[in-house]
């Protein structure tokens, strides 16, 4: 009876003639932006948000524009974006307390 080769789960392969096992290569890491980088594109789209909804508000309130459900959706984007940022940061704070209470 012979067995050519079993294949676990994690990926571990053992042959029969030898009784080593062949383990996969590490991960490789993903290019992309770092996490910085992502936090601080998410900020620069929270400040715009806010800034366009001032903008309108402005065009609104000098007449350039009759469309108040523009100018609503427009704060509502901006406020909910906001809001957000705000509840991550107090995230990160809270995590960050937890950390420094950990006893060593």
């Amino acid at each position: 009876m012979s067995i050519s080769g079993v294949s676990l789960s994690q990926g571990l392969v053992q042959s029969p003639q030898t009784t080593q096992v062949q383990r996969p290569e590490p991960a490789r890491e993903a290019s992309g932006p770092a996490f910085s980088e992502r936090i601080a594109g998410a900020l620069e789209q929270v400040a715009d948000a806010s800034n366009s909804a001032s903008q309108a508000a402005r065009d609104y309130e000098l007449g350039h524009t009759d469309d108040l459900a523009a100018v609503m959706v427009e704060q509502q984007v901006s406020s909910l974006g906001f809001q957000l940022t705000l509840q991550v940061r107090n995230k990160a704070l809270t995590a960050y307390r937890d950390i420094m209470n950990m006893p060593v």
